[in-house]
Formats: C-alpha cells, sequence, structure tokens
C-alpha cells in the first residue's frame, strides 16, 4: 500500500528559533511581494490541451457533460480548471515551505459535514489533488475563487480587492496562531458550526440570519436516509437506484443479463477489498450492512468523466440504509511540478491527505484498486455519499457575508496546512503586516483575467467544434 506521505525515517525536531529562521530566510529568497506577481510566460501552455489530457483517461461520452458544466460561467470553469492553475503555478516563484496541499481550494470546496460525534464542523472537504507542496499554491488559488466569484456577482474591484486581502489576512492570523499552539491543540483545533452559527446570529441582518439557518438545516437532513428517499424506489418488490441517464446509471441498466451478474458480484468483492483499508472498529459497523444495488453517478464539474458509483446498503432492515460513494482517483494535478505521490494507490494518497488536513473525517473513508473491463486498474476512494453535508451559497451572500466567509476559509485553511506543515516557519515567512495579504489580492485579480481568458478560449474550442459540449446536465 505503500508508505505514508513524507515519512523520512528519523525525525529532526529543531527549535522554535531554528524553524522562525527558515521562515525569515524564505521570505529573503522569495519576497512576498513576488508572490502577487502573474503574467502569462510566451511559451505557456495551451489551456484546452490541458484539459483535453485530462480527457483521456475519462469516460469518453461523460467528457461533454464536463465542458458544457464549466461553460455555465467564468466561475464554474475555474472550479473545473485545477489543472491548467497548477501548471501556472508551477511557473511562478515558489517559497519552499511545504504542506499538505489540498490542490483544488477554491471556495466551493470548503463545507460543513459531520463529525464522527454527529456535531457539525466546517473544514476543506475535496482532495482529489492532494498532495505536499509549497502552502502558497493552494491559498493563491483560494484567493483567485473568491476574485472570479466576486465578479459573478457583479462586485466592484474595491469590494473584490478587500474580501481576497482578509482572505490572506485571516490565513496569515491563523497560522500565527498556531505556530504558538502546543501540538496538541493544534492537532485537535477545529470549526464548531453551532457555536459559529450563534456568534454569527448575533452581529449578522435578520436575511443572513434566515439564510444560514436553512442552510444548516438542509445540511443535518442530507444524509443516507435523505439519499435513499430521493435516490431509490422499489421494482418488482426490491429497493433499486432510481435511473436518470447519462447522470445515474444503474448496473441493471447494463444490456446483457449476464453482465448485470457479473457487476454486481464485482462490486460486492470490491466492498469486501475496501473494508480491508478500515480498522476493525468499522469493518464491524460495515458487516452489519449487506449490497442492495449500485450505479454509476456523475459528480461535480472539474471530476466529471471520472469514473464514480454508488452503492446502496441495508442494515437491520428497509429502513436502515446506507450510501457509499466510490470515487475514481488518478494523478494529482500537482504531481507533474511537485513529483509522484508516496503512495502507490492514488485512492489511499486521497484519504491519507484528508486525515491529515482534517481534524474529524468520514469514519467510512477507504480505498481500493480495480481492473475495469479494459482490463486498466483504477484507483477509487470510498466514502458516505451524504453524511450532512453542505456548502456555501456563494451568490446569494452580500459583500460584508462574502468578506466573512472568506476569513472563515482562510482560518481553516491554515488550519490544514499547520496540521502537516511547518506552521512557525511559514507564520516567520507571512509576518505581521499586511504586506502579504495585498500581494496576494493583486495576484487574485490578475489571475482572475487570466481564468477569463481561459474560459473564453474554451468557448472558442466549442464553437469550432475542437471539443463538444452539452449543456444543461
Amino acid at each position: 500500500m505503500g508508505g505514508r506521505e513524507g515519512d523520512n525515517g528519523a525525525q529532526a525536531h529543531p527549535t522554535v528559533a531554528e524553524h522562525a529562521s527558515r521562515g525569515r530566510a524564505a521570505r529573503r529568497e522569495v519576497p512576498r511581494r513576488a508572490l502577487g506577481e502573474w503574467e502569462a510566460p510566451p511559451a505557456r501552455a495551451d489551456p484546452i490541451a490541458i484539459l483535453e489530457e485530462q480527457d483521456k483517461t475519462r469516460v469518453p461520452e461523460l467528457v461533454p457533460i464536463r465542458y458544457g458544466r464549466m461553460l455555465v460561467s467564468p466561475f464554474a470553469f475555474f472550479r473545473g480548471a485545477a489543472a491548467i492553475m497548477a501548471a501556472d503555478l508551477a511557473d511562478g516563484p515558489r517559497t519552499g515551505l511545504q504542506a499538505q496541499l489540498c490542490g483544488d481550494a477554491h471556495l466551493s470546496n470548503f463545507g460543513i459535514f459531520a463529525a464522527p460525534d454527529r456535531r457539525l464542523t466546517f473544514a476543506v472537504n475535496d482532495f482529489d489533488e492532494t498532495l505536499p507542496g509549497p502552502f502558497e499554491w493552494d491559498l493563491k488559488r483560494l484567493v483567485a475563487s473568491f476574485a472570479v466569484a466576486g465578479r459573478e456577482r457583479g462586485l466592484g474591484r474595491r469590494v473584490r480587492s478587500r474580501v481576497s486581502a482578509a482572505v490572506a489576512s485571516s490565513y496569515r492570523g491563523a497560522m500565527r496562531d498556531f505556530a504558538s499552539m502546543r501540538a496538541l491543540d493544534l492537532w485537535y483545533a477545529s470549526v464548531d458550526v453551532d457555536e459559529l452559527a450563534r456568534s454569527f446570529t448575533k452581529q449578522a441582518s435578520s436575511a443572513d440570519a434566515r439564510r444560514l439557518e436553512r442552510d444548516l438545516a438542509k445540511a443535518r437532513t442530507k444524509d443516507s436516509l435523505k439519499a435513499f428517499s430521493k435516490l431509490t424506489h422499489v421494482v418488482g418488490g426490491k429497493r433499486r437506484i432510481v435511473s436518470e441517464p447519462p447522470l445515474v446509471v444503474p448496473l441493471d441498466e447494463l444490456p446483457e443479463a449476464g453482465q448485470r451478474q457479473i457487476a454486481h458480484e464485482t462490486v460486492q468483492r470490491l466492498i469486501r477489498d475496501y473494508r480491508r483499508t478500515l480498522s476493525g472498529d468499522r469493518r464491524r459497523l460495515l458487516d452489519r450492512f449487506r449490497y442492495v444495488d449500485a450505479a454509476q453517478k456523475v459528480v461535480g464539474v472539474g471530476s466529471v468523466g471520472t469514473r464514480a458509483w454508488i452503492v446502496l446498503m441495508l442494515g437491520r432492515d428497509a429502513d436502515d440504509p446506507l450510501f457509499l460513494q466510490a470515487k475514481e482517483a488518478g494523478v494529482s494535478v500537482l504531481e507533474p511540478y511537485l513529483g509522484k505521490s508516496a503512495y502507490s494507490n492514488h485512492g489511499q494518497r486521497v484519504v491519507e491527505g484528508q486525515w491529515l488536513m482534517q481534524a474529524a473525517s468520514d469514519i467510512l473513508l477507504g480505498w481500493l484498486r480495480e481492473k475495469g473491463a479494459d482490463n486498466e486498474p483504477r484507483d477509487f476512494y470510498v466514502r458516505q455519499l451524504w453524511d450532512q453535508k453542505g456548502s456555501a451559497s456563494v451568490e446569494t451572500m452580500s459583500p460584508r457575508l462574502l468578506e466573512d466567509y472568506g476569513r472563515l476559509c482562510g482560518w481553516t485553511l491554515a488550519k490544514a496546512h499547520a496540521r502537516a506543515g511547518d506552521p512557525v516557519a511559514i507564520a516567520a515567512y507571512l509576518g505581521n503586516g499586511d504586506v502579504f495579504d495585498k500581494a496576494l489580492a493583486g495576484f487574485a485579480e490578475t489571475y482572475a483575467d487570466q481564468n477569463e481568458r481561459d474560459y473564453a478560449a474554451l468557448e472558442h474550442a466549442v464553437k469550432e467544434g475542437r471539443v463538444a459540449a452539452e449543456t444543461g446536465l
């Protein structure tokens, strides 16, 4: 299964002063203002070619759906363009201060979910591209996402820059706090959503408070029971996943009965393989459920075309469902520039990255490898389909609320990086003034310009017939 990412045998233990000295040395090598600079190099890779390269490993008939979803808006394009931005970041300056990166840290990849004790918590919640790398790569993608989303909301540049600077400032302040914490206190640090909501409600407008209350109520009901009622029905006295091709295609829609039987048996074997990656207590929990049905499901924006399956299982009786999602994990978009993952299985890469960056994770996270009909091995990670998950509705946020959300995301990303990186060195690099904040705000606007040019390039590619796009799905 491979060793743990970052294991290097005996560990060195520098003093706090030595950690801080490393951060100040990085600042001399790469001034903070340099992180605010962006200009497309003359030999910049064709952004559409980068997307087309990803298409080679995806389900061909689903690729047009991916492009259709990316064409919805420049922000939708940005969500699907992590590979493009990774190539751009690789051409820029690097501080050399490493952390475990999300790899796709845009604002929609943060959200709420239920911790094992069932309290709602807020964290980074997408790790498909996770890999160790320079801390600033994640932060640049995060601030740029706020600039892109702010434009879509019709916010002026002054407001957008204030929001972007707030994200960077929150990250910087949080990292300074984490740098002073004892190791265990840092490891346990988390966001309690209920406590956050109470604090927010005291100062928010009545409209924003009501919207937050609705969003939290919706998240609390988004679980396996909700998925059971929405995604299944009874056919011939048996519970089955509802067919909605091409977005949801059950195994029973395979053309030949023999194929269907083989497919169901394969899924059950893969569940047994996945089970081996769980701890003993969680294997006991999984063993309480029996396999019922499975279907291919289209998910996300940038992920469309990768293979994803949902699996229905039942426990004590017909009212005790568990929905699992098995999602393909390929090579991280960061690997061409930061080196290969230490894990031989990319599903494990995703799970280990999530465990490292989150204070609390889905109790049923695991991974597996399978060979498809084409005999090609593919890696998957497995989690609960819905576990009281929710994300922010940025399109309805007031500028002030967007800024507050940006600060929350900045704090959250800093916490994730501090767990796996060197918070003292990063804090020493960032410093106490606002030089870094202004630099990142400037980068966000400049890169949002580049994102709009790349979005226009996709529009042109579709118009010229270079790539096909299917909209409305």
